[in-house]
């Protein structure tokens, strides 16, 4: 019998898709693509990014499930952490947040591994992020970074005229931007 090799990608947004999706195929897995992301603001901000990563999973013939944007769940789960600077304690709840929900709908959708696109970011620590998918069944510990990963994903959403945001997504990181 052959393994089920499907692998349910949570995807924060088109650039992070490319390089992370290309080294999944490379490697056998069939991703389907979700974005969940409810920790991005403003709203328009979350459809401007589906719609990149639209683009990338057209180039691939790749499925897209787009979870519910419920911001104001997300702003429940990290209250109390406004303040932190990015990077900070903030972050690890974060991730949390997206790796369960991503672990949920693939428990929901009978595919067998998850895993993120946010390893692929320099400005997420891969370690952080294996520490937290480690308390869910399935989690595949892939560090987009390696081979080459995070400056491939620049290279390729250049050549694919991608939309790349300056921010993370988070309203807070958005905030300290902006001043």
């Amino acid at each position: 019998m052959e393994e089920d090799k499907r692998v349910l990608l949570h995807v924060c947004c088109g650039p992070c898709s490319t390089s992370s999706i290309l080294r999944l195929l490379e490697e056998g897995y069939k991703p389907v693509l979700f974005y969940s992301d409810s920790n991005i603001y403003p709203e328009s901000e979350f459809i401007k990014r589906e719609g990149e990563l639209k683009k990338v999973a057209s180039l691939h013939s790749l499925d897209v499930i787009v979870d519910e944007y419920d911001h104001e769940a997300w702003r429940e789960k990290v209250k109390g952490l406004e303040c932190e600077k990015e990077g900070g304690a903030r972050c690890p709840v974060c991730f949390r947040y997206n790796l369960e929900r991503t672990c949920r709908k693939a428990k929901e959708l009978g595919i067998p591994y998850f895993t993120t696109t946010l390893t692929v970011s320099r400005f997420k620590p891969s370690k952080v992020i294996f520490a937290i998918g480690r308390d869910y069944p399935g989690f595949l510990e892939i560090d987009f970074k390696k081979k080459g990963g995070f400056e491939k994903s620049v290279r390729l959403s250049k050549e694919m005229g991608l939309y790349r945001q300056e921010y993370c997504g988070c309203e807070f990181s958005l905030r300290k931007e902006n001043g």
